[in-house]
């Protein structure tokens, strides 16, 4: 049974569910023995990284959702498709779909309505369907089957990686140019997402004046809806706190190699892949206790209740004055990290489909009609 990649994430930006089809993809790619190798269906409006995919078959019909929904199940008629970011042609029926997390249901105040009701439509069609469902950790495997009603040996758990930063050259003159010292700032990764919880970061940050050689940096955007609240809009305009915007995938490295710590409050994580990212780059993390980061870190990070900024202000603190647990969190986290590999996960994923493809060929009635 042939199988083909649903390739609608080469003209996404690159989130981390992006960076996860990506990467397996890649890696998918790169590992698979002769006659196991998958193409990769991919729109017009494809874009780097994605462009440099091998075995691209190009559906140049439509765009967005309605290529996703209407060309792509037409061109990959005879194949089964695997989805990898959540989203799926619900009207074909030889499916393998990666759910990243079941946030649209436990955290719906977190999506606009539109967005909210088009992913909850999508997995509630999930069980009728009857694909291979893959997931990124167990906990996530968990509220999937809870709220999907599925059986859990029809989830598969494929963890992600961080090894792709092995790729990325560091560009150390980001340090430099935001007046930046090794070990002297923490980096925040931001979100416009209120799950990262960047206002009850700042709100700690607010309470770490006594650190006042200590600089707090956060890439990413600025949310205006957290700065209704004085304390936080002061702290956001403290001069501790440095707002990088974007930045490259090498000035990033760059951040988590120099960086004494980073600080991850999030409240709801499919698997949380930041903090891995600066293990792997040597940078000691402090975590939410929340969701899936516990079964991500291990006990790899500092942990805090991410509810709490006095609890996450007690944290940073105990990280950014001590040394000694910053070395001890360091060498903690480079051997945590090295132990999820992306070559590792996509073999894993090759064993699902292969094995599944040779269940699946003795089920379906001679002459079923599938798509």
């Amino acid at each position: 049974m042939a199988f083909a990649i649903n390739g609608k994430f080469t003209s996404q930006p690159m989130t981390g569910v992006q960076r996860v089809a990506y990467e397996l993809t890649r890696a998918m790619q790169t590992h698979a023995t002769p006659g196991e190798e998958l193409d990769i269906f991919v729109p017009r409006n494809l874009a780097e990284p994605g462009a440099s995919l091998k075995r691209q078959r190009l559906v140049p019909w439509l765009s967005g959702t309605l290529w996703e929904q209407i060309a792509l199940p037409y061109a990959a008629r005879g194949t089964t498709l695997v989805s990898l970011c959540n989203i799926h042609p619900i009207f074909k029926r030889r499916q393998v779909v990666m759910v990243h997390d079941m946030a649209v249901y436990d955290v719906p105040q977190g999506f606009s309505k539109k967005f909210r009701l088009w992913y909850q439509f999508i997995f509630s069609m999930l069980p009728r369907m009857d694909p291979t469902i893959l997931t990124v950790s167990e906990y996530s495997r968990q509220r999937i089957c809870q709220h999907l009603k599925v059986d859990p040996a029809r989830v598969q758990v494929v963890q992600p990686a961080a090894d792709h930063l092995d790729r990325v050259v560091a560009e150390p003159a980001i340090i430099p140019r935001l007046q930046l010292t090794k070990d002297s700032y923490c980096v925040i990764v931001g979100s416009l997402d209120p799950r990262k919880n960047l206002e009850r970061a700042l709100e700690a940050i607010a309470q770490l004046q006594h650190l006042s050689g200590i600089k707090f940096v956060v890439v990413g955007g600025k949310n205006s809806r957290v700065f209704n609240n004085e304390r936080v809009a002061k702290a956001a305009q403290s001069s501790q706190v440095i707002w990088t915007g974007f930045v490259t995938d090498g000035e990033l490295k760059a951040l988590y190699q120099n960086a004494g710590c980073l600080l991850f409050p999030s409240l709801y994580e499919g698997f949380g892949l930041p903090p891995l990212e600066a293990m792997y780059c040597g940078c000691p993390v402090v975590a939410s206790s929340r969701t899936s980061i516990p079964e991500v870190c291990g006990d790899a990070a500092l942990y805090c209740d991410a509810s709490s900024a006095t609890d996450i202000a007690e944290k940073v603190t105990q990280m950014m004055s001590d040394d000694a647990l910053r070395r001890q969190y360091r060498a903690k986290g480079i051997e945590r990290a090295r132990e999820f590999r992306w070559d590792r996960s996509a073999q894993r994923l090759l064993e699902i489909l292969y094995g599944r493809s040779k269940a699946r060929v003795t089920e379906l009635a001679p002459g079923a009609s599938v798509v």
